[in-house]
């Protein structure tokens, strides 16, 4: 049986781009005896796949991972915030498909198991059934060489700038934390307990290893809302714009909640004013500003709502906007607001956002808790005093994060609620003893999360390799003052000494103080290898490489899985919803698949490695050299129509992969499969990429944002005839 690679099928910008790149890498691959088989993990499937509709995807590549045999590309893909799943089931509905409406309010048993479905889909529900290893993520060298010969725009800084983080100082889930590690193998579920003593079960018994850490914490609604105030009433008097940065995807129960407060805060005298109406059509400010225009459509009240909610905008502070033409603020939709594409966005703008004029404008960064908020803090302040950094001479940082078996996926799952009154929330073992526990009042967000033992000596282990084989300091980024770090640091002293670390540098420092570290080494030409857990691994992913090489799509992850094998993550899909817009209004898509070049590589080197076949290590070494041609001619896909977009750059690809792989001596049968291949695409390259650019410039339609149709995927994305026979002929 030929050895297989699965590529996955996502969503939005990376789905579209698969749609070209795909057809070109399987060609390819079959000269090698390789498969590449696809599987769907889109928002859409998944929610067919939950309810019966279609075959369930992420459950197979999920067992995949716990085998030694697994070699998986994984696109970017949506973490759905409640916004999100409910237009992606209208349109499934509008298609056809019978799936039930989302239950905001189940009552009856039948909507509970509905809703109990349908939370499976949301957030970041793809991770942690994928991520059955630790991720070792940086730029490829050649990117980092490129953005040091074409550096990116990096905007000013001044040591007066205004711009700052403002953070809870008390009753967040960084001061509330609380952790504890578990001696033997056990269980465990989640209970409220009402000030009357009538106990509810929250969330069933569920098994845990020995070993394992827990830790639980409570951010406090009261003291949250008081926050939001003072620091609109700061904004307004430091005439800065007032923002909020969350991450409503990937923590979809905590963070679309604490948006809410931020919505319900900045409009409180609309939403108290209105109160009756808004219950009566249904307004849930978690969804935001958006949402409630929505709801408001063709209601006798809808001129009189919007004008109050224009005078909340007139006499509160300066808001960030997310799209200053449309009058898209930053409280619109949850889902545009992503602390880690927005952030670093904001720190090249020499710390500025867009205000409503469309003009740059110094800015109050609201990051309520304390847990990740500092390294931002941190950033802005290093840029203050030493000024932007520059590309040609800026060093690199890395990532060896702790992700494997669902280690820190706060508020991901099934860990997170939403008190309903007085009370407390605790974890209880199978002997009725409690393990954790937190005072909560209602509306206070509780969440859990947990760590396994194996995985964070397999993160210790990758660490320690990554140092010795890159000669690179490593910092673990752990917090003293955090629970939770506390118990994790334990385990890598005890950890670390399984390893042979004479001449290497390993540290560990708070956050704070591993940033700084980090940018000051940066800033001087010199790499670091940052060693963080799951969360500030996703923030620091797109922090560095922003700054570094002006994106994080060109970004590739290796995943060694416990197991054995492999995953490879590409790219960060954060820009991809602002790639389909474009694309669907001028037909030019400007998502960079650089990331997928770069992760096919190690791919092809592991079915090399793990079978023997020679061909796959032939196409690895022929396609990194493809990916090095793709950036010294500059091939990768520009802003604007006229220019190369994502179908032209996957032309050049398969043009320099093809002529890489006649021009090779170490296969001679490939050599001659492949000299008419790059022949006829060298021949017909100013043709072809002619065509490309013809067809920019007009609206298309592909039949819908979450599940397009395939036969007008392959008319936008495939629309040059003579490229397709060249690559069909393979």
């Amino acid at each position: 049986m030929n050895p297989k690679i699965y590529y996955t099928i996502t969503d939005e910008a990376p789905f579209l781009a698969t749609q070209s790149l795909l057809p070109i890498v399987s060609a390819f691959a079959k000269t090698a005896g390789i498969d590449v088989d696809t599987k769907n993990i889109s928002l859409a499937h998944r929610i067919l796949a939950v309810f019966g509709k279609t075959e369930d995807d992420l459950g197979f590549l999920g067992k995949l991972a716990l085998d030694a045999s697994a070699n998986i590309i994984k696109l970017p893909n949506i973490s759905a915030s409640l916004p999100q799943l409910k237009a992606a089931i209208a349109e499934l509905q509008k298609n056809g498909y019978d799936v039930p409406e989302y239950p905001d309010e189940p009552a009856t048993e039948a909507e509970k198991e509905i809703r109990a479905k349908y939370d499976k889909v949301k957030g970041s529900a793809v991770n942690p059934v994928l991520r059955q290893g630790n991720s070792d993520r940086r730029a490829p060298k050649a990117v980092k060489n490129y953005a040091k010969k074409n550096p990116h725009k990096m905007g000013a800084w001044s040591s007066d700038s205004k711009t700052h983080v403002s953070y809870m100082t008390a009753d967040d889930f960084y001061g509330n934390e609380k952790s504890v590690t578990l001696g033997d193998a056990d269980s465990f579920k989640i209970e409220y307990v009402a000030a009357d003593g009538a106990v509810t079960e929250l969330r069933a018994a569920k098994p845990t290893l020995a070993g394992e850490i827990l830790d639980a914490t409570v951010m406090r609604m009261a003291s949250l809302e008081k926050f939001i105030a003072d620091q609109m009433a700061d904004a307004k008097a430091k005439g800065v714009l007032f923002s909020v940065h969350l991450k409503a995807t990937m923590m979809k129960v905590s963070d679309p909640v604490m948006f809410g407060a931020f919505v319900r805060v900045f409009f409180k005298d609309v939403f108290t004013k209105y109160a009756d109406l808004f219950k009566e059509i249904g307004v849930n400010e978690n969804n935001g500003l958006g949402d409630l225009y929505k709801r408001l459509e063709g209601n006798a009240k809808e001129a009189e709502v919007k004008a109050a909610i224009d005078a909340a905008l007139a006499n509160g502070p300066a808001i960030a906007m997310v799209d200053s033409d449309k009058g898209i603020t930053n409280l619109n939709v949850p889902s545009d607001v992503i602390i880690d594409a927005s952030m670093p966005a904001m720190i090249r703008n020499s710390g500025c956002m867009w205000n409503k004029e469309g003009k740059l404008q110094e800015v109050k960064a609201c990051i309520p808790d304390r847990c990740y908020a500092g390294i931002y803090e941190a950033t802005i302040d290093f840029h203050k005093k030493n000024g932007a950094f520059d590309p040609t001479t800026m060093g690199s940082t890395s990532n060896v994060g702790l992700m494997a078996q669902g280690a820190e996926e706060y508020g991901s799952h099934d860990k997170t609620f939403i008190a309903k009154g007085k009370g407390v929330i605790r974890a209880v073992n199978s002997k009725g003893e409690v393990l954790l526990s937190q005072d909560v009042e209602a509306g206070d967000i509780f969440r859990m999360c947990q760590a396994k033992d194996a995985p964070i000596k397999d993160w210790v282990k990758l660490a320690v390799n990554r140092a010795r084989v890159s000669e690179t300091p490593a910092i673990f980024w752990l917090d003293p003052q955090r629970a939770h770090d506390r118990e994790i640091q334990k385990k890598v002293e005890v950890y670390l000494k399984d390893h042979d670390i004479n001449g290497l540098d390993i540290k560990i420092m708070d956050p704070k103080s591993a940033i700084t570290e980090s940018l000051t080494r940066a800033k001087a030409g010199l790499d670091t290898i940052s060693v963080t857990g799951n969360v500030m691994r996703d923030y620091l992913t797109d922090l560095f490489p922003i700054l570094e090489v002006g994106t994080s799509a060109k970004m590739y992850s290796i995943v060694p899985l416990m197991a054995g094998g492999g995953m490879f993550e590409t790219g960060a899909g954060g820009s991809a919803p602002k790639h389909v817009q474009q694309f669907l209004a001028e037909n030019y898509l400007r998502w960079d698949s650089l990331g997928e070049y770069f992760a096919l590589v190690p791919s092809f080197e592991q079915i090399a490695s793990t079978t023997g076949n020679k061909k796959a290590k032939v196409l690895a070494d022929t396609l990194d050299e493809a990916n090095g041609r793709i950036l010294e001619n500059n091939r990768t896909p520009a802003r604007k129509i006229g220019d190369l977009d994502n179908r032209g750059s996957h032309f050049y690809l398969a043009m320099y992969w093809a002529e890489a792989l006649a021009a090779q001596t170490a296969d001679a049968e490939l050599a001659a499969k492949f000299a008419p291949v790059a022949a006829a695409l060298t021949a017909g390259e100013k043709d072809i990429v002619a065509a490309y650019t013809a067809a920019q410039g007009q609206p298309v339609d592909i039949g819908g944002y979450y599940l397009p149709k395939a036969e007008l995927l392959k008319k936008w994305m495939r629309p040059v005839e003579a490229f397709n026979k060249v690559i069909d002929a393979i």
